[in-house]
């Protein structure tokens, strides 16, 4: 199994754009083979002194997949392609950490 923490670093003013693309995306991504979760979420102001700064352009991505193959077969798969397109001009930047449970 994998975790993926994907953080999608957006144009200021354009998450709403940004999740109502990824709200018709995401049940494609619900049906892909090895698929156990994908969630889009945004940083919230906790209190908590060890949290980073809130990043209010960053949308997160949480997934988790069966296996690191379900998870490459993920990012070429064509609805991915097709996001990737539709989404180019509102994403400044994109980081991935993919991590296995110890």
């Amino acid at each position: 199994m994998v975790h993926v923490i994907a953080a999608i670093d957006l144009v200021e003013g354009k998450r709403d754009e940004f999740m109502k693309i990824f709200a018709a995306l995401a049940p494609k991504v619900h049906a892909e083979l090895g698929c156990i979760a994908y969630e889009a979420t945004c940083d919230v102001d906790s209190g908590i002194d060890a949290q980073i700064a809130v990043r209010a352009n960053t949308v997160t991505v949480v997934e988790k997949w069966d296996s690191l193959d379900a998870l490459k077969a993920h990012l070429a798969i064509a609805h991915m392609q097709e996001f990737r397109s539709n989404v180019a001009e509102i994403v400044t930047g994109i980081s991935l950490q993919i991590l296995e449970p110890v």
